[in-house]
């Protein structure tokens, strides 16, 4: 199952760096367009919040796993062993109650929008635009289960590739 995951996390990685990176290039040729050549172009922007949408929703799985998300642990750090783990799980569960909401309202959101077009990109459905966010609620969710039955997986080399422990 982990090598399943680690694919799966790696490609959440890829997926969200190749968008940032996309973004960083097409908002400063936009700008370019604009008030160098003097033509707005239109689809720069569209373009950029799609990115920015794939960048947070695809990242944040990734983030969840490597235990890189914000946690406040002020409380449950000063409770005894057996309290602290009975919080952790109802974190948990109340993670998957987030995930499958945005997961069954994300896709009822992009099938009700797929019919729809962006008048800068008249070729790309508005539900494949929000395709990110409920892809992004099921891997997390999907991660939140991995921790459950696992346990956190930010120890792992392959999460803590580049940091020195």
């Amino acid at each position: 199952m982990h090598t399943l995951l680690d694919h799966v996390y790696r490609a959440c990685i890829w997926v969200a760096g190749i968008a940032i990176v996309l973004m960083s290039i097409i908002v400063p040729i936009g700008v370019f367009m604009r008030y160098v050549l003097g033509v707005g172009a239109q689809w720069p922007e569209p373009i950029a919040i799609l990115l920015m949408v794939v960048f947070t929703f695809i990242g944040a799985a990734a983030a969840y796993r490597a235990g890189g998300h914000i946690a406040v642990t002020m409380l449950t750090d000063r409770l005894p062993p057996g309290t602290r783990r009975a919080f952790e799980l109802l974190a948990d569960a109340l993670m998957l109650l987030v995930c499958g909401f945005v997961t069954w309202y994300g896709t009822r959101l992009c099938i009700d929008t797929m019919g729809q077009a962006i008048a800068e990109i008249p070729w790309m459905p508005v539900g494949v635009t929000y395709l990110a966010i409920p892809l992004g609620a099921l891997l997390t969710g999907i991660f939140v289960v991995e921790r459950v039955l696992a346990g956190p997986q930010a120890h792992r080399e392959l999460v803590r590739f580049g940091e020195s422990s």
